[in-house]
């Protein structure tokens, strides 16, 4: 009886720290945590893009220390990180850009002006073809900027803490690409 009690305990113990690893979000296992530098970053929340019924990505934040104030995530000159695991063969370069430079509008309010320059930068990333499976890494560093990674090869490093405040918001900011996603990112 003990034995049977004991080997239960382990199991249990052995499914929690399983899980503790990785968080399933709309079939994809999302890591709990990623290291960038001298950081790890903790998953914060994820969710599932979503248009017209159709799951597209699913997308994750990760930040130093919990947080559910985007408007304090967004401003923060801190290591901090999204992922975005495509889901879907229905996602294009072509609708990625456009999809990009809409987010960058309601972010900014219309102004990507004084951020042009590394929008455009940003988006030559997407140019390459996209494949449901590929993931993306855009991971901002205080003093260097956001690194962008496609399936963990580095393709870019775009300055400026002001592109940061503006990429953040395509999911953090009061006109965000999803509102569900960008509860699901805050853990809300």
């Amino acid at each position: 009886m003990l034995r049977k009690q004991f080997a239960a305990i382990v199991l249990t113990i052995l499914v929690m720290v399983a899980q503790g690893n990785a968080e399933e979000i709309g079939g994809i296992n999302m890591p709990e945590s990623l290291k960038t530098g001298q950081s790890t970053l903790m998953l914060n929340g994820a969710g599932v893009r979503e248009k017209f019924f159709l799951d597209l990505y699913v997308g994750g934040l990760y930040l130093k220390e919990k947080s559910a104030d985007p408007g304090a995530i967004i401003e923060a000159d801190e290591p901090m990180a999204i992922r975005l695991h495509i889901i879907s063969s229905l996602i294009t370069s072509k609708k990625m850009e456009k999809a990009t430079r809409e987010g960058f509008k309601n972010a900014t309010g219309g102004n990507i002006e004084p951020i042009k320059v590394q929008v455009e930068e940003f988006i030559s990333v997407f140019k390459e073809e996209i494949k449901e499976g590929d993931i993306y890494d855009l991971i901002y560093v205080p003093g260097k900027g956001v690194e962008v990674s496609k399936n963990n090869h580095h393709r870019s490093t775009i300055k400026g803490l002001p592109f940061k405040k503006a990429m953040f918001g395509i999911w953090l900011s009061d006109k965000p690409a999803q509102k569900s996603l960008k509860k699901a990112m805050l853990g809300l």
